[in-house]
């Protein structure tokens, strides 16, 4: 039976360790976000040019996640994550110090944010692989919980420290760049200290290949598992669709404060705080219910759910109901991700754990495909528009997903049933 105690997995010090350093790498991720997107739109004064920025950091997730699969199982787990995280270090470094020396261009946040999604997709599929390996099984879904509950708090406070940093340093001057040039430096600090709790992890982490096999083999081969293990695909299939469908409110939230709501930035301040909010209450009551049976069932329910609350935060027309609705939103998606993730590590065999996480992720970067579409039926309609056919469509996909898949219907086959 799964504990109850949200805590104990961090009882394990081991799993406490990488639970702070991925914290650390979190926040630095979230206050790079605010600066990179405050100083980029302070150099050109162009929406597109954050699309681009925002862009070349997402582009290597689908280029060279598999390889990061690759690497996790045939490399220590703990030391992809150091060099990784050193590696992030030092090219944070080389960006405070270009900023800071105001010699910094456009062009420097489009090879920063290529190299920073390269570092990552390369050493996130080790990390998420390396949990299973600290933990006993009966805290999967409590870790998993928790990691969950780290993203959102990092992306709450992240944000709002970055914002508080630029403002004070610069004392009002919002044509200097020296803030940003501090916050880089804090930034750096973070991925240091990221990589040195890292250091304090005992386990080196299972090296599950050693044979002459080339890694375009090994990629195949993952991906030959993730077909011919039905429970895997389903929960990946059941990944991507949130992504696709899921994620679009988070990109359109400002317009349709703007132009639905007729909010300010204070309102904006108030939705975002509410779905992180209402997030971060449930990843930690996942973790609080963590002998919760059926989770199959909740998985699928929670993705119904998410696309319904979306179609309802669409049809909101005051600012309080639009917070309520977006908090339930934090609260189901949190759930639903941090579900699936137990689920998926459940499943998977040792040996192809590093690759299965990272076709995972790599899914993860399909995301525009559903904010493309969604977009350009906000600029074509109007938003609320785009996010009711965004929840609708969310909807329809999973009961068809449910009604023809088996791999879907199968998620938790195999497992005890104490889940």
């Amino acid at each position: 039976m799964a504990s109850r105690d949200l805590f104990s997995a961090l009882a394990v010090p081991d799993f406490r360790w990488l639970w702070i350093g991925s914290l650390g790498s979190s926040f630095a991720m979230n206050m790079q976000i605010i600066a990179r997107g405050w100083l980029v739109y302070t150099l050109t004064s162009s929406a597109m040019d954050l699309a681009w920025v925002t862009l070349s950091f997402m582009v290597p997730t689908i280029l060279f996640s598999l390889w990061g699969g690759v690497f996790a199982d045939r490399s220590p787990k703990r030391t992809i994550i150091v060099v990784a995280q050193l590696l992030n270090t030092i090219a944070t470094l080389v960006m405070a110090f270009i900023i800071l020396t105001d010699r910094v261009e456009f062009w420097d946040f489009i090879w920063f944010g290529f190299f920073n999604g390269t570092v990552l997709a390369l050493s996130m599929p080790a990390r998420q692989a390396f949990v299973p390996e600290l933990i006993p099984e009966r805290l999967i879904f409590t870790a998993m919980a928790l990691n969950t509950t780290s993203w959102n708090l990092s992306r709450i406070v992240g944000p709002a420290l970055a914002g508080f940093l630029i403002a004070w340093i610069a004392a009002g001057d919002t044509t200097s760049a020296y803030g940003v040039g501090v916050v880089y430096l804090v930034i750096a600090a973070l991925y240091f200290m990221s990589a040195l709790t890292m250091m304090l992890v005992s386990k080196r982490g299972k090296v599950t290949r050693r044979d002459a096999n080339s890694a375009l083999t090994d990629m195949l081969d993952g991906l030959k598992y993730v077909w011919n293990h039905p429970p895997v695909y389903g929960l990946i299939l059941l990944s991507i669709v949130p992504f696709l469908f899921g994620m679009p409110l988070n990109t359109l939230l400002p317009a349709f404060n703007e132009d639905i709501l007729g909010g300010g930035p204070d309102d904006l301040g108030l939705l975002m705080s509410a779905m992180g909010a209402g997030a971060i209450i449930g990843s930690l009551m996942l973790g609080s219910m963590g002998e919760l049976r059926n989770k199959g069932t909740w998985l699928i329910a929670t993705c119904v759910g998410w696309g319904g609350l979306i179609v309802l935060f669409g049809m909101s027309v005051t600012v309080w109901l639009a917070a309520l609705m977006v908090g339930f939103i934090g609260f189901v998606s949190s759930w639903n991700m941090a579900m699936n993730r137990g689920l998926l590590q459940m499943q998977i065999d040792d040996h192809m754990r590093g690759r299965i996480m990272s076709i995972d992720m790599m899914s993860h970067g399909m995301m525009p495909l559903g904010v493309i579409p969604i977009s350009i039926i906000a600029e074509t309609y109007d938003v609320a528009i785009a996010l009711m056919v965004s929840g609708v469509t969310f909807v329809i996909i999973i009961l068809v997903l449910t009604t023809l898949s088996r791999s879907v219907r199968r998620v938790e086959e195999g497992l005890s049933s104490a889940i």
